[in-house]
């Protein structure tokens, strides 16, 4: 009875303007959500698929600051204003007991509809909820009043905030996430784990200089300038390669490249034993620290397949060919005249056996170990030779970080595998497939040119 007489129609008019507030509430909470769930990389595949409000929706994502506080603010003031109303029809309603139910019907009702069913459609349906409340949100945004006040609102904010009035612009996506998203995209099949493996290689290869890549100096088959053309071909035709260094003097004064198709020319045209350093070609010269991309692009504009890699003091320190650069990207490459050679050898009891040459990172990848990275090795041959600083004897061992590295098939000043274990870690375990090398298979002559 209270009710019935205490109820006016203006009390009914304040209803409706409550009605209209939390719409108004739930539409911007919805907004909110909805473009911050959505990036710039969603935002232009929309627009490319012509989605109705997709080009709002990439110039409002493209600067989120531009609509977050306008929105915000505007939340704000409709939950205020409802709030109050109600407040006010509870109280000549109600009378003492309105405050009780005011705030009843603002935590329940406001936060139900105004905030949390909103945004819980809008988390499920992101696409959707964004598409549609952009071009509604772009409108506002450019309302003087609301553009105004809010713009004064940020600039007081921005004084208040510790880190200057200038606003962090860093990458939206960093490498590490965008590595993270193809994890998840291979969790959720949106592509194959292959897929996933290339994209993690594309995105490695940007940060892999030549030294990590190329065929060291003391793999290298090269002949003197003065070797007769017949002699050079035998021995291209032994090692299987088509494009072969030639030095004069030393290793490190290369001339040419001897093409072995321009070997077949001389030796039949009758230049058999003619200086094999007439029919060579130009070679090409990189740093070892040059980047393996745009060396990559270099060969494809200049093309050449094989370049000779030069260290700071201007000698030889290796070759690095078209094959290598490729092979970072899509992985080994064989052929039918490629032996086997060996990877990573199981050798029992959590012990295995791995190349000298093999890279650092390539045997944690592997074997799930944590052997340190440094600037001054790329190998685990490297890292025995920098840890232990001597040339080690075959069967001296090292620890480090845990792991214990005895140097194996030592000739020559060099170390030619190294075998692995666990000391104060979980046992090593190979965590995928690798081609291990029969024991009674030879290994593949060194890659210092194309296959023929």
């Amino acid at each position: 009875m209270l009710l019935a007489v205490s109820f006016s129609t203006g009390d009914g008019w304040i209803l409706v303007a409550v009605f209209f507030l939390i719409a108004g509430s739930a539409m911007l909470a919805l907004a909110e959500t909805g473009l911050m769930r959505t990036s710039r990389a969603r935002a232009k595949v929309l627009e490319d698929s012509g989605a109705r409000g997709a080009k709002s929706l990439r110039k409002l994502v493209e600067h989120p600051e531009g609509f977050l506080a306008p929105v915000l603010l505007l939340v704000l003031l409709c939950q205020l204003v409802a709030a109050t109303l109600v407040g006010v029809v509870a109280a000549h309603v109600f009378g003492p007991l309105g405050v009780a139910v005011a705030t009843l019907f603002e935590v329940v009702v406001i936060f139900l509809f105004g905030e949390a069913v909103p945004k819980q459609w809008a988390v499920r349906h992101a696409d959707r909820a964004a598409l549609l409340v952009a071009p509604v949100v772009a409108g506002f945004v450019r309302f003087p009043p609301v553009r105004v006040v809010s713009t004064l609102l940020i600039g007081i904010a921005r004084v208040l905030t510790p880190g200057g009035r200038t606003p962090h612009s860093g990458s939206e996506v960093t490498e590490s996430e965008l590595l993270a998203f193809t994890d998840v995209a291979v969790e959720e099949a949106a592509i194959e784990s292959d897929e996933r493996e290339l994209i993690h290689s594309i995105l490695e290869f940007g940060d892999t200089i030549v030294r990590e890549v190329m065929v060291p100096r003391p793999d290298l088959v090269a002949f003197e300038a003065a070797t007769l053309a017949e002699q050079v071909l035998e021995g291209a035709i032994k090692v299987g390669f088509s494009r072969l260094p030639v030095y004069s003097g030393n290793i490190d004064n290369i001339v040419g490249i001897a093409f072995t198709k321009d070997l077949v020319l001389a030796v039949r045209g009758g230049k058999a034993d003619s200086p094999v350093v007439e029919t060579t070609r130009p070679a090409h010269f990189v740093p070892e620290t040059k980047r393996v991309a745009p060396l990559l692009r270099e060969m494809q504009r200049g093309r050449f397949h094989l370049a000779v890699v030069v260290d700071e003091y201007g000698g030889t320190a290796g070759i690095v060919t078209l094959e290598d650069l490729i092979e970072e990207l899509v992985g080994e490459i064989s052929d039918e005249y490629d032996a086997v050679e060996p990877t990573v050898e199981p050798l029992g009891d959590g012990r295995f056996r791995v190349p000298s040459i093999m890279g650092v990172d390539e045997v944690n990848e592997l074997l799930g170990a944590e052997l340190p990275l440094g600037d001054d090795w790329d190998t685990i041959g490297g890292l025995v030779l920098a840890i232990a600083g001597h040339i080690p004897e075959e069967g001296e061992s090292i620890v480090v970080d845990g792991y214990r590295l005895i140097a194996e098939q030592v000739e020559s000043q060099r170390i030619g595998a190294v075998a692995m274990e666990a000391v104060d870690r979980p046992t090593l375990e190979l965590e995928e497939e690798t081609a291990t090398a029969d024991a009674e298979s030879s290994p593949a002559p060194s890659l210092d040119g194309d296959r023929l």
